[in-house]
């Protein structure tokens, strides 16, 4: 990985170079890890006119389970309390003669911006703007493959669940049941807070576990995501509980399924982003859904669960090939509940056999 993470600080630094700045400071969390691999808490990346450095604050009494690139070196701050890793790069890099640094101004507080400008005042601070997070939009096999085994376990533990006894359990216990599970699969965690929402709740997008307990025959509509080695996943997945489904909760529900399967065969290279959404959402318009839609049909998924490029109705520019994103429409029906189907899948041209679905599991409507 040593490689791959040169090439990456190599490109950017080569769009530095084009801006004007000698060197640039990169403070987000996920895009230090993507230039420099898993580093400690806190910890900037210096991309300096001399010489790279991870800076970080003393970590703590604990072994790593991962490690940042071997080829960085890494300063750590003196002291137990350290400092700010951010204002101390700044210092380092006037030091090595840089005469202007590249910031992500959209990550730095008013506050600390100040602070770079006090400890290095002869540095020039220009902005970074989204650099990063345009290089981290295409993935990289290995990326993906990370991805696809995050994807696994959280396929394992929604399966698992749904093998279980579910009436009379609370919907916060059900969440908490699955982020147990994705744990005990390998995950690292979580990729972001579970949503298990039953009867009214159901289909609600980013519902928060309540304490109503499932019902015969009410809708479940569950939404979680695995990290694994950095990298997030996401599924949804709506059933019925307990009872063959009502005649009008199988017509709702086939109708999320058309909306979701036409936003997935949408997925091509070279695709607007807004037509995909506009084929998902198209199918729940002409059933006469317009009101209370979400605002997109999915987005991309990485580092972090909501990435670049946006499926929405105004968003701009097209899909590449090997770009992660989720498809997620669904439907609210106030007062009665909802159905909402959500997939992590990767954009594939057709000669490589179209977009690969990473999570797998069913989208029968089960009765469970």
């Amino acid at each position: 990985m040593s490689e791959v993470y040169a090439a990456r600080r190599t490109r950017l630094r080569e769009y530095c170079n084009a801006g004007g700045s000698a060197a640039a400071l990169i403070s987000r969390p996920a895009n230090v890890r993507y230039l420099a691999g898993a580093a400690p808490h806190g910890a900037v990346l210096l991309l300096g006119k001399t010489e790279d450095l991870l800076v970080c604050c003393p970590a703590p009494d604990r072994p790593p389970t991962e490690r940042p690139d071997e080829a960085l070196r890494v300063q750590t701050l003196p002291g137990a309390a350290g400092g700010d890793p951010a204002v101390a790069a700044a210092g380092i890099a006037q030091g090595q003669g840089a005469d202007s640094l590249a910031v992500e101004e959209h990550h730095l507080t008013v506050a600390r911006h100040r602070a770079l400008g006090s400890v290095a005042p002869r540095l020039r601070l220009a902005s970074l703007g989204g650099a990063v997070e345009q290089l981290r939009v295409v993935k990289d096999e290995e990326e993906i493959s990370c991805m696809r085994i995050g994807a696994e376990i959280a396929d394992q533990a929604l399966g698992e669940l749904l093998e279980s006894i579910l009436v009379g359990r609370t919907e916060r216990h059900l969440a908490l049941e699955l982020e147990r599970r994705l744990v005990d699969h390998g995950a690292d965690g979580r990729a972001f807070p579970t949503s298990v929402a039953t009867g009214p709740n159901s289909g609600r997008p980013g519902h928060r576990p309540t304490d109503r307990r499932v019902e015969e025959g009410d809708f479940l509509s569950v939404c979680l995501g695995a990290t694994y080695r950095g990298y997030r996943c996401e599924i949804g997945r709506t059933f019925v509980i307990g009872t063959a489904p009502a005649d009008w909760q199988i017509e709702l529900y086939d109708l999320v399924f058309a909306a979701q399967r036409a936003g997935r065969e949408s997925l091509v290279p070279g695709a607007a982003c807004r037509d995909v959404d506009r084929a998902a959402r198209q199918v729940l318009d002409s059933a006469g859904y317009t009101e209370g839609l979400t605002a997109l049909t999915g987005h991309g998924v990485g580092l972090e669960i909501d990435e670049d490029p946006q499926l929405s109705p105004a968003a701009m520019g097209k899909l590449d090939a090997c770009v992660p994103v989720t498809v997620e429409p669904g439907v609210h029906l106030p007062g009665r509940g909802g159905v909402r189907i959500d997939d992590t899948l990767v954009v594939r041209p057709e000669a490589d056999g179209g977009p690969e679905l990473l999570t797998i599991t069913t989208k029968e409507l089960l009765a469970l």
